[in-house]
């Protein structure tokens, strides 16, 4: 899906999202020959979002989507929280995780390579810069194809139990 198709649809359905009480995190669109996956991603700065969240944001931009019809052809939609691996799609959303552990993969290669895993240092409105192995690499924000948060789990404590064992 082109990004313009993508911001076409994010001014559709961001004003309906946000009447809700939430925030368009971001739009995945997967094609396939039996039609489509529209993946919705929904967030909330203060709470985690609920079933109840997905399932009000679904009702709603199914109609609005129905009305405006602006992905030819069958498609199922998904509505969904982005999760503790959340990807992230703007500028705005690397400067919110300045310090978190990112994969990052680019459209096409930089420096012989297209996928790249570090720490995200700063961001500008062109530029993402990850410290990977102690080194800053400066990525092109906008060749990059997609990038997701690694999530970090802590180590249990010496002496703890975790539930269930």
């Amino acid at each position: 899906m082109s990004q313009a198709k993508k911001s076409e649809l994010a001014a559709l359905l961001g004003p309906t999202i946000e009447a809700l009480g939430l925030e368009l995190w971001g739009i995945e669109y997967a094609p396939s020959r039996s039609g489509g996956l529209l993946r919705i991603y929904i967030d909330h700065a203060k709470r985690p979002i609920t079933l109840e969240d997905c399932e009000a944001v679904s009702r709603e931009v199914s109609a609005s989507l129905d009305v405006a019809d602006p992905i030819a052809g069958q498609y199922t939609l998904e509505v969904s929280s982005p999760g503790l691996d959340r990807p992230l799609f703007e500028a705005s959303h690397y400067a919110r995780f300045v310090g978190h552990d990112a994969k990052v993969q680019l459209v096409a290669p930089l420096a012989g390579r297209k996928r790249f895993q570090g720490r995200i240092e700063s961001v500008d409105a062109d530029t993402l810069t990850l410290i990977q192995d102690g080194v800053p690499t400066a990525l092109p924000i906008a060749d990059i194809e997609k990038a997701r948060l690694v999530p970090r789990f802590d180590k249990v404590a010496p002496g703890t139990r975790r539930s269930g064992g």
